[in-house]
């Protein structure tokens, strides 16, 4: 069963942030330019909350706000369900769709030391699934 912990030190503990004050525009630019679907909201070195595209298109575009005036704080979640690096991905698993998140922060006695997406979770698990079916096959064709 992986941890977190071992699923971070695969992929990386690197984790994009921004202000509260940032506005949202600046925000999704930096979004796509890293190639993430989510983004912390620090206020120092304080978790204060977490932005989604999912936050964007529901408290930007679908109320008609301008993206280039709104700030962060004005449509982050500040409710953030996040992890512990001993946690399991099967966990981490149902958490998210317990939750309905796609996105969670690992804190590690108190600081923040990674997150995860669901698609970080899927690919560990179908790797896991690979291995245990070739190890299957091998015992079954008689090659260990």
């Amino acid at each position: 069963m992986t941890t977190i912990r071992q699923l971070l030190d695969k992929k990386g503990h690197e984790v994009f942030s921004v202000s509260p004050d940032d506005t949202v525009y600046d925000s999704i630019r930096k979004m796509a330019d890293k190639n993430v679907g989510s983004l912390v909201v620090m206020d120092g070195n304080k978790l204060v909350g977490i932005i989604t595209e999912r936050h964007y298109a529901r408290n930007v575009i679908l109320k008609g706000r301008a993206s280039p005036t709104t700030r962060v704080r004005d449509i982050m979640e500040t409710n953030v369900v996040f992890v512990r690096p001993d946690q399991s991905v099967e966990e981490c698993m149902a958490i998210m769709t317990e939750r309905l998140v796609r996105h969670l922060p690992v804190i590690d006695q108190g600081e923040l030391a990674g997150i995860v997406s669901i698609g970080d979770l899927v690919k560990d698990t179908i790797s896991d699934q690979t291995f245990v079916i070739e190890q299957l096959v091998q015992f079954i064709h008689g090659t260990r």
